[in-house]
Order: C-alpha cells, then sequence, then structure tokens
C-alpha cells in the first residue's frame, strides 16, 4: 500500500537509518536512479512490504542522494528500498524496480526463512525471499562500562586475523566448541598479550561483515574449500553477520 501521509523530506546525512527524535531518517546514495521507493515490513518473514514510500525527486533528493523521515518508527523496523531507474548493460546500468535491495549503510541486517540467493538474478519479485535491513540504535547499546584504551597508535601494534580462521584448528587450544567464533578468539586473548611472545596492542577483525552465500561452487574456484576464508562480496559497509560467528 502506499503511505505518503506520515512522511517528511527527511536530511541527506548521515546515510543508512538514523534514529531521530520522533522517528527515523532514512537516506541512500544512488546518482542515476529515477525514483527509489523505501520499504517497510511487518517482520523480516513478511512477502511484500505493509508500506511503500515513494521517493520522489522533487521532495527527497539532494544531489545524488535520496532521504525521508519517517515519524513514529523505532528500532527494529524491517525495511528495505527499490530503486527505478535505466536497464542498459551496455552503459553499466541494470536497474530492476522489481528487486527488493538492502540499505548498503544499514547497522543490521536479517535473513528470512525463505531466503533464496538467487531469486535476485529470476524475473519477478523477490521480496519474500531478499535479505532485509533492519533499524537499529547504537545509542542503546550497553557497553558495561568499557572505554577506549587511549594508547597513541605509535605504541600499537595492530595484528590483523580471521575471527573463524583463527581458532579453527584443534591446534589453537580451544574447545572444540567455540573454534571459528567470537567466543573463541575471546579464548586466545591471553596469548595474544602474551609479553613473552607478542606486542600486540590492538586486534582488527576480517570478515564481520555479512556476505552472501557462495554464488559458485568452491571446486570452481580451484581452490579447497578449507582455504576459502575471506568473502569478497560484502553486502553492507557497517553491521556484523547476521549467522555466524557467534
Amino acid at each position: 500500500m502506499k503511505d505518503e501521509g506520515r512522511m517528511k523530506s527527511g536530511a541527506s546525512a548521515p546515510l543508512g537509518a538514523t534514529v531521530r527524535d520522533g522517528g527515523v531518517n532514512f537516506s541512500v546514495f544512488s546518482k542515476d536512479a529515477d525514483l527509489v521507493e523505501l520499504l517497510l515490513f511487518d517482520n523480516v518473514n513478511a512477502v511484500k512490504p505493509t508500506t511503500v514510500i515513494p521517493l520522489k525527486a522533487d521532495k527527497h533528493r539532494t544531489y545524488h542522494y535520496w532521504h525521508v523521515f519517517m515519524p513514529d518508527l523505532r528500532p527494529s523496523q524491517v525495511y528495505a528500498y527499490r530503486a527505478h531507474g535505466p536497464f542498459a548493460p551496455e552503459r553499466g546500468f541494470r536497474f530492476d524496480g522489481e528487486k527488493v535491495l538492502v540499505d548498503p549503510y544499514g547497522l543490521a541486517v536479517a535473513v528470512p526463512d525463505r531466503y533464496d540467493r538467487w531469486a535476485a538474478a529470476r524475473p519477478g519479485d523477490n521480496a519474500a525471499t531478499s535479505l532485509k535491513s533492519v533499524v537499529a540504535d547504537p545509542d542503546r547499546y550497553d557497553w558495561r562500562g568499557d572505554l577506549p584504551l587511549s594508547r597513541p597508535f605509535a605504541e600499537t601494534v595492530i595484528y590483523e586475523l580471521h575471527v573463524a580462521g583463527f581458532t579453527r584448528h584443534p591446534s589453537s587450544g580451544v574447545p572444540s566448541a567455540m573454534r571459528g567464533t567470537y567466543a573463541g578468539l575471546i579464548q586466545k586473548i591471553p596469548y595474544l598479550k602474551d609479553p613473552g611472545r607478542h606486542r600486540y596492542g590492538a586486534i582488527a577483525c576480517l570478515s564481520v561483515r555479512p556476505s552472501g552465500r557462495s554464488s559458485r561452487p568452491r571446486e570452481l574456484l580451484g581452490i579447497p574449500a578449507r582455504f576459502i576464508l575471506r568473502a569478497a562480496s560484502r553486502l553492507q559497509f557497517a553491521e556484523g553477520p547476521a549467522r555466524s560467528p557467534r
């Protein structure tokens, strides 16, 4: 259904879904779209949006940013976009107004029970099987008294690791149920802090953003499955994975 009565123009910054007093501001980038629609869902398994908000360029576009403020929305609202524009592969354009798109600047992603990656490549509406974004409010996160270490970068040695791969092998000494998880990485903090072995001041984790399931069988890549750790096809910039690692 269409619902234009409650919406306001909104702001182009910041990108993503931002919780404000009285509602949520949505902003997304698209240079070449003719029309962007904001889709609101009752839940991640909804087969179609309950509300469709057309973002018309004369009211909801600033430069290449499409935006709207929706009163009364709260964190946990499930949403997505549809983008309408030219379909001209020879010019790099493949707009499809039937396809549901996650917010590339969203802070959370939800996976429906019927998730089907290939539905996005087939003709027709994929709302029932697509990933969806979720409004999140970082200010509501309980840091439990945790504070930045404020260690100067000049004194910091950064160890870059893959969360799943770092403890996956039995030689890690981590209990089998924790291997390849955040909990397993926590088990290794004393090892990483041991001044007799290391002088690491920070850990940089790879591949903590969500990625789609492999689009090609791994054997076709010519690489053994055990060596494929990093996901090259990222879905969103800011949020962690929906299912793993724990």
